[in-house]
């Protein structure tokens, strides 16, 4: 019979055997602390820049790139910037708005926002561009009887897909920051 504290012992064994493999393979946690370069310092000397929408003349468009510059700033820098910045984040969004369940009455009932993102990052020091790339994000709402309640769903919608592209693009940057800063 196994007491609680056997099962216990054997637990930690096969955890701390695990780690010791996974560090033989390469693997590194993405924010974990390296001897050279600590992730978090890296993003927060990433300067944003205004948040472009690709129809100037769309004022809920010019609104979600406000939100979007907000949440990236947060996401890379949420202890404010840690020295000059080194590199330069642009972005340029586009918002698409597509029924999904129609009645027969043709009248639709749900629909997708989907939010697309260009991006660009640029050293400040070179002036060179290191790296691009594009993310998406859909949030389904309901259409409803009510007009006013219908665009209070809309306005969720984007909100919960602007919140994903950010972290997104986040994500993406800070896969690509940490393999150059150590490779560079």
């Amino acid at each position: 019979m196994w007491s609680r504290r056997s099962v216990l012992a054997a637990g930690a064994a096969a955890v701390v055997g695990l780690s010791g493999g996974l560090g033989g393979c390469g693997f590194r946690p993405l924010y974990g602390r390296s001897r050279q370069n600590d992730l978090s310092t890296i993003l927060s000397r990433v300067e944003i820049g205004p948040v472009r929408a690709s129809t100037t003349d769309d004022q809920d468009l010019a609104r979600v790139g406000q939100q979007l510059h907000n949440y990236l700033l947060d996401g890379l820098s949420p202890r404010g910037a840690q020295g000059e910045p080194v590199y330069r984040l642009d972005v340029l969004i586009s918002e698409g708005i597509s029924s999904l369940a129609v009645q027969k009455s043709a009248v639709a009932t749900r629909a997708d926002l989907s939010l697309n993102a260009t991006f660009s990052l640029m050293s400040l020091r070179s002036g060179r561009s290191l790296y691009s790339g594009s993310g998406e994000a859909t949030a389904s709402f309901n259409i409803l009887n009510s007009e006013f309640a219908t665009l209070m769903a809309e306005n969720g919608a984007r909100e919960r897909a602007v919140r994903q592209l950010s972290d997104d693009i986040r994500q993406k940057i800070a896969i690509f920051l940490k393999s150059y800063s150590d490779n560079g």
